[in-house]
């Protein structure tokens, strides 16, 4: 876990190229769902420059698979080749999330400790870094432009139009820095380039373990190519069925969910630097306090800190979940006097002209969320703020959201319920308190596709699921290598409790 991050973007989004992307060749169009997609060549794979025992290529593809015989981009691709050949099951094709996340740096950098040794001595980890992101043709914006975004919680119609028309601004801006790649940074045109990509590693069924958003694209894979599936893992599942009110509260209440759990967490730890205080009571006070500019920051002592930066920390950490570094951290914060400052402030970097932020243009293009005025915009709130009191919504899709405000009403790859007909049998784990993706999302898409899927509920806190516990990585280890599927029904106990 990291310390305070500065920014919402290191919570939307993170993930930067780990290999160097070597020329690319170009693949066939994916084609339609049933028709063919071969690649014309095989990928120029050579060792990648952070970690010489992966190797790293790209994949020339189409920008619009509708019109495959335009504008190109390389995706950028990092490989794992199983380390026991003889017992290799196949490719496992892997998306850690975002959107905006780095699958070359999760296949280079992270695959060794997040997956067992089973299953790097049996598959292929291949990672990717879908379209707009990392080395795939990233979305690119003006750093200056970026650092005058205006508040996500507008007071009044004033406000709100000038967030929409920041939002265009940056739109515009955006796609003149990216390119032609910009208006195709959806998940269903990265569904048909993991199609290709599967095809280019001359697989006739691949295997995909996809994490948060990245089972957006596991999901929509199956959906549109189920024939091509030999097995699909997926852990924190996105419901792309939800509607703009019912992602919003739905996620607030999943904030506050965790930090009840926090809370209960230190009532019953003595080890907890909050325990035998009323912790909830400690934390409303601390909010009102940053609400009047009375809490340093301990990082840059010249600042003081919001109540939004403080809540930021807060869904941060439950993400582990690191309910330690939280509790510790908000004492610490607690202790300060509204005066205290000390230190002096890091002298301000030379920052570049652009940067990576990829979030909204894949967001914005995936989901149809247009508040169109400050009065419904103002509801939305007010309803997630009634869903998580104590939390003040939830600080990753309230800025998704906020982001929204003012693009085109048109969306590439709108919600709709999942309809998967041709697929395997597919194995979803979810935490019954995940912080940000809420239990009832993948409660919701079992329900739509319950002959294709399999759920299996961990009972504990946090957003990772895999390496949870014994039982968690068990159940993902057994059904990628031998396609065995938990007990229809059974979950598993929150670590340290089995």
């Amino acid at each position: 876990m990291q310390p305070l991050f500065r920014a919402l973007t290191a919570v939307l989004a993170a993930g930067l190229l780990a290999g160097v992307a070597t020329p690319g060749v170009l693949a066939a169009d994916a084609g339609p769902p049933g028709g063919s997609s071969s690649a014309q060549e095989s990928i120029d794979w050579k060792p990648c420059s952070q970690d010489a025992t992966a190797e790293c290529g790209t994949l020339r593809l189409p920008i619009d698979w509708a019109r495959p015989s335009g504008g190109t981009f390389d995706l950028a691709v990092a490989r794992r080749k199983a380390t026991d050949p003889d017992r290799r099951v196949g490719v496992l094709l892997v998306n850690p999330g975002g959107p905006g996340d780095s699958g070359v740096d999760f296949a280079v950098r992270r695959a060794p400790s997040h997956f067992s040794g089973d299953i790097q001595e049996r598959f292929d980890i291949v990672g990717f870094d879908p379209r707009g992101v990392g080395g795939s043709n990233p979305v690119k914006c003006s750093t200056k432009l970026l650092d005058q975004r205006p508040s996500a919680y507008p007071r009044n119609q004033a406000q709100f139009d000038e967030l929409a028309e920041y939002n265009r601004a940056l739109r515009q801006d955006c796609r003149r820095h990216t390119g032609p790649l910009f208006d195709h940074a959806d998940t269903l045109s990265v569904v048909r380039d993991m199609d290709a990509l599967r095809a280019a590693l001359g697989e006739k069924k691949l295997n995909y373990f996809g994490h948060s958003y990245g089972t957006l694209i596991g999901e929509q894979y199956a959906e549109e190519y189920g024939d091509r599936i030999r097995s699909m893992a997926l852990t924190a599942n996105i419901d792309h069925s939800l509607g703009t009110r019912e992602f919003l509260v739905s996620s607030a209440a999943a904030a506050e969910d965790s930090f009840h759990q926090f809370v209960r967490w230190c009532d019953r730890t003595s080890s907890c630097a909050l325990h035998g205080r009323d912790v909830t009571a400690v934390w409303d006070g601390l909010l009102a306090r940053a609400d009047r500019g009375e809490v340093p920051d301990p990082e840059s002592p010249d600042r003081a800190l919001t109540a939004n930066d403080i809540t930021l920390f807060a869904f941060k950490a439950f993400y582990g979940p690191d309910w330690d570094e939280l509790a510790t951290y908000v004492a610490g914060l607690d202790a300060q006097k509204p005066s205290e400052r000390s230190g002096s402030a890091e002298p301000r970097q030379v920052d570049p002209q652009t940067k990576a932020e990829p979030f909204h243009a894949v967001f914005c293009q995936d989901w149809r969320i247009r508040p169109k005025d400050h009065r419904e915009y103002a509801k939305l709130t007010q309803a997630e703020l009634r869903a998580a009191p104590h939390m003040r919504g939830t600080p990753r899709v309230h800025a998704a959201v906020a982001g929204c405000i003012g693009w085109p009403d048109e969306v590439n790859n709108p919600q709709h319920r999942l309809r998967i007909t041709e697929a395997p049998k597919i194995l979803m784990l979810h935490s019954r308190h995940d912080p940000a993706n809420h239990f009832a999302w993948a409660a919701n898409v079992h329900r739509q596709t319950r002959a294709t899927t399999v759920l299996l509920p961990y009972e504990g806190a946090g957003h990772s699921v895999y390496g949870r516990s014994d039982c968690t990585r068990d159940a993902v280890d057994d059904y990628l290598t031998e396609l065995r599927l938990p007990r229809a029904g059974s979950s598993c106990v929150p670590a340290g409790t089995d």
